[in-house]
């Protein structure tokens, strides 16, 4: 028996098109429009906000792994008197956390803490730096997520949902007000030398389903800013731009025939980049900042030097309008042997963190600057278990339902520590607040309505809050 003849394999967007005297045309004209952003022409041009900002721009310190909040934030007086006893009956009693287990003892920190700053702040030992900045801090002891998972927690805080395929903080962020940086991106991510990678990666700082220019551009600290940008030998700056011209000539031509606004996005990576190989190899030599400024950030110190070098190319970006930049740190999860490992990471990232908040307040540019601190959970106030508990070896579990955070600048009303806990820390007891919560306040800091900055994506509205969040006004000025 003949086998039936094959028939061209066409796209839905040709089929339409070339269908019904074209009333296909009308139809993908339509399909077009709704899955399209209307910003995508636009590009990353500066927007207005739904109403006046406090802030203009975000530097988010991501601690990936979750910081232990008992060992430097969170004295509790309670813990030290059961400190090796069992966790008590009553408060375990109809307590729904799968990490806790019927053998598990209250593990009071070894830190010591003591208050700064006007305000009275607690800070333990271990940062030093920090605690100096005290005033300008607004520390959340009551922050809580969904999700005890690493990876799923880390896109709850950036992405808005545990799920993969959805734009980031930052992205949502340029998509609302585009960026004023011209030859630079509007989100940029650093990664931090730490030996450890984060347990989300990339999926952390995507673009999703919005157009592709909202991605986060990954720049590193030494050696070209971004892997194969400088031009190859040989190749002049001339030769490089009639090349890119005939490249735009060939993506508008293949744009008019298929209506696809990723290519748009494509053409403008292409001059973006083209604008970066002059602009970036200057941002990121730090040859002509002062000795003073270099002591600032630790960058004369081995183990603070990437970190600080990180840290200085925040404040050097968001002097130059890049839009929202994030630092990713990692790794915090100290299951076992806590003390050491949480020393280490307070060593090489507690003096270049404070050092660029008391640079940007110098500068003038703290008002205008949200300077985030934090992870994706914090940890128990009970031993790791399943790792023996062999005395000065000890580790913590993850914890999601109360954490500390930190905010500074961008409308953040410094020298107040907002949220309380239960005498264990466990529970929040006052002014709770959830990610979506935190993350309606960072969008309203930058004059964002969280409500209203939606995407329409498969035939429904996404936003970076989901279904949830309130701002938490008590945090402004």
């Amino acid at each position: 028996m003949a086998l039936p003849t094959m028939l061209p394999i066409q796209s839905r967007r040709r089929f339409l098109r070339r269908t019904a005297c074209g009333l296909g045309g009308i139809a993908l004209s339509q399909l077009l429009a709704d899955t399209s952003s209307k910003a995508t022409a636009k590009g990353l041009s500066v927007r207005p906000s739904h109403f006046k900002p406090r802030a203009k721009n975000v530097i988010f310190i991501f601690m990936s792994g979750a910081p232990s909040q008992y060992d430097l934030f969170l004295p509790r007086p309670e813990m030290q008197r059961l400190h090796r006893q069992p966790v008590p009956e009553s408060f375990l009693r109809n307590l729904d956390d799968a990490l806790i287990k019927g053998s598990a003892q209250v593990f009071a920190s070894p830190r010591t803490f003591s208050k700064h700053g006007e305000c009275g702040m607690d800070f333990s030992d271990y940062l030093p730096h920090l605690a100096t900045c005290a005033d300008d801090l607004c520390m959340l002891r009551a922050v809580h997520t969904d999700v005890s998972n690493h990876h799923p927690a880390q896109l709850v805080m950036n992405c808005g949902v545990p799920l993969f395929g959805y734009p980031s903080m930052g992205s949502w962020v340029t998509y609302g007000l585009g960026s004023e940086a011209n030859d630079l991106p509007g989100y940029v991510v650093l990664l931090s030398n730490s030996g450890e990678g984060v347990d989300g990666g990339s999926s952390l700082w995507n673009n999703g389903f919005l157009p592709s220019e909202y991605r986060a551009v990954n720049f590193r600290s030494n050696g070209d800013p971004i892997l194969h940008l400088t031009t190859p030998k040989g190749i002049s700056s001339g030769m490089q731009r009639s090349r890119l011209d005939a490249i735009r000539k060939l993506n508008e031509i293949r744009f008019q025939d298929t209506g696809d606004h990723e290519i748009e996005s494509r053409i403008a990576s292409y001059e973006l980049a083209y604008r970066m190989q002059a602009s970036a190899p200057n941002l990121v030599d730090l040859s002509n900042e002062t000795r003073a400024t270099h002591e600032l950030y630790g960058l004369d110190q081995e183990a603070t030097k990437w970190f600080g070098s990180n840290c200085l190319l925040a404040r050097r970006m968001v002097e130059r309008g890049v839009r929202f930049v994030q630092l990713y740190h990692s790794t915090w999860d100290d299951h076992s042997n806590l003390n050491t490992k949480l020393k280490t990471n307070c060593d090489m990232t507690d003096l270049p963190a404070a050092g660029l908040i008391r640079d940007l307040k110098q500068r003038g540019l703290l008002d205008e600057t949200l300077v985030i601190w934090g992870g994706e959970f914090g940890r128990t106030p009970m031993n790791e278990v399943r790792r023996g508990n062999t005395p000065g070896k000890e580790g913590r579990d993850h914890h999601p339902f109360a954490y500390t955070m930190l905010l500074a600048g961008g409308g953040i009303k410094g020298g107040q520590i907002v949220g309380e806990t239960d005498e264990l820390g466990y529970h929040p007891t006052k002014d709770a607040i959830h990610v979506h919560d935190l993350q309606a306040t960072i969008l309203h800091c930058l004059g964002l309505d969280h409500e209203q900055l939606t995407f329409r994506h498969q035939g429904r509205d996404f936003r970076l809050t989901d279904v949830g969040g309130s701002v938490a006004e008590q945090l402004l000025v």
